[in-house]
């Protein structure tokens, strides 16, 4: 018999063993040798209150054995003489339809313009040290996509765009910790992803599917509405039956290509703002109501924040405890900032964005002329302002917090995480009023809601703009392109996914869609 529990564990208590197996005896009313096995389903913290709690939900097995094998099984078979599909970006919507067409017993040609992990770290490196972009390979492109060296979160409110934990398994099948399908809030952490990324390359390869790295599409060959190649940035051109777009949201070539041919696109209303960097002691304090270092037992702490200025949400993004922010521009000329964690989230800082709602319809009249792209316009002036704010550099424009909320200029700013460094600037004016003049509400509205959190000992950092793509290219039913037969626009890039579980999942559905036409 399997029985599930919900069980609740104090502080004290975690530390004792077998501290569940006790619990759940005592619950069922039954004798603890009944039990053979106690399995953790789902864990979380409630730290609303002064006595913190750790919520089980657990699958106890009373006189019988826990499955030796996951449920989810993963076949893969020989493809390498099968039919093609070509699949542009290898981010979580790019790799996870590659899986999926193997499973289907089709074979994915796959098209990367950036690096494989491990080459892209020099040009990490390069962005950080140097202060030079490649456009092709950065934190945005490259193997994995943008949150294989910025984070891997994986937490998802798309419960019904598909099979989440069919996600999570093929995660922990490609070699991600059993852990990420317990924890309320999973991730996997910036220093582990590349090599389950690593792994599901060579999955892909090992049974015949291709991944071309620095090969990025440059044009899309089209005869009577139905697209019949695509051409490659080295002038080879491709032949296509069906071709899956999952290129992500920065990449603005593909959407400047897609306008210029006249193939439907539509602005679309996203988010725009900033990076917070707390001291981690300080969130830590506020959200565990203790004073100096928290309990071993406890994670580095998070928060969500959401406040309403003038109709609109101001609200925290990619929240990352112990972590770190990170250069995310992907062209040089411009600033942007992103946040990331490694797995065990132990650096001493605490950062997220800080964003506002814009809206498509309202909020860019100067940018009209540019039509479906005018969103995109917008973004890259705001980081054009970060990068002439910094000092023409990946040096990105900062102000202490309270500085900011009361409009005066920072003398000096806090020691931070940015290894390109900071350069005080005054972000209370050179960032647009429907945007700085948001935030300036919303942080005091945080302050009041966190007691501690509006101080002048964190900084602002400028821009965070790359929350999700200002521009949707449309889709069918069936997930097709509406005026281009044989193109599947996917994930992030296509605006129907807002991060690396609900990318994984489009991938997935826009593989199965593909292969149902051909």
């Amino acid at each position: 018999m399997i029985k599930e529990l919900q069980l609740r564990v104090n502080l004290i208590e975690e530390r004792k063993e077998d501290i569940l197996l006790f619990k759940a005896a005592k619950k069922l009313d039954i004798a603890r040798n009944e039990i053979n096995a106690v399995k953790v389903l789902r864990k979380s913290i409630d730290a609303r209150k002064k006595d913190i709690i750790f919520n089980y939900k657990v699958a106890v097995y009373i006189n019988e054995n826990i499955p030796e094998k996951s449920e989810y099984i993963f076949d893969y078979k020989d493809v390498s003489k099968a039919k093609e599909v070509h699949i542009i970006g290898f981010g979580p919507a790019g790799m996870y339809a590659a899986l999926r067409c193997i499973e289907l017993g089709f074979k994915p040609i796959v098209l990367e313009r950036g690096k494989n992990v491990q080459d892209r770290r020099r040009d990490l490196r390069a962005i950080n040290q140097e202060h030079f972009v490649n456009e092709d390979s950065n934190y945005c492109f490259g193997e994995g996509g943008a949150g294989t060296y910025s984070d891997g979160k994986l937490y998802t409110r798309s419960l019904k765009r598909g099979d989440v934990r069919r996600i999570f398994e093929n995660l922990v099948f490609h070699g991600a910790t059993d852990q990420i399908l317990v924890d309320a809030h999973p991730h996997i952490g910036t220093n582990k992803l590349p090599k389950i990324i690593q792994n599901i390359r060579e999955q892909i390869i090992k049974f015949g599917g291709e991944i071309h790295f620095e090969s990025r599409v440059t044009d899309f060959v089209i005869k009577n509405n139905k697209l019949q190649a695509i051409q490659l940035q080295n002038g080879t051109e491709m032949a296509v039956n069906s071709v899956i777009l999952a290129t992500g949201h920065s990449a603005r070539d593909i959407y400047e290509l897609l306008h210029k041919k006249d193939i439907a696109l539509k602005a679309k209303s996203f988010a725009m703002g900033v990076r917070v960097e707390h001291p981690q002691e300080i969130i830590d304090q506020i959200q565990y109501s203790c004073s100096g270092e928290r309990d071993e037992l406890l994670p580095a702490a998070a928060y969500s924040l959401v406040h309403q200025v003038n109709n609109r949400g101001v609200y925290s993004f990619c929240m990352c405890p112990g972590g770190f922010i990170v250069p995310a521009a992907t062209a040089n000329g411009e600033v942007v900032v992103n946040g990331m964690s490694p797995s065990r989230r132990n650096n001493k800082f605490a950062n997220s964005g800080i964003v506002v709602e814009l809206d498509i319809d309202k909020d860019f009249k100067k940018y009209e002329e540019f039509g479906a792209l005018k969103g995109l316009e917008f973004q890259k002036d705001l980081e054009k302002i970060a990068f002439f704010a910094g000092g023409r550099s990946q040096v990105a424009p900062a102000q202490r917090l309270v500085d900011f909320v009361d409009g005066k200029t920072s003398t000096d700013l806090n020691e931070t995480s940015y290894q390109p460094g900071l350069k005080s600037a005054p972000l209370h004016s050179l960032l647009p009023k429907i945007i700085g003049g948001r935030l300036r509400k919303g942080f005091a509205a945080f302050g009041q809601k966190m007691q501690g959190y509006h101080t002048n000992e964190a900084n602002i950092i400028g821009v965070e703009s790359r929350t999700s793509s200002p521009v949707n290219i449309p889709r069918k039913e069936n997930l097709e392109h509406p005026e281009i037969e044989g193109l599947f626009p996917c994930g992030e890039g296509g605006g129907y996914a807002g991060g690396i579980i609900s990318a994984a999942m489009d991938g997935e559905r826009c593989a199965e869609a593909a292969i149902a036409k051909m």
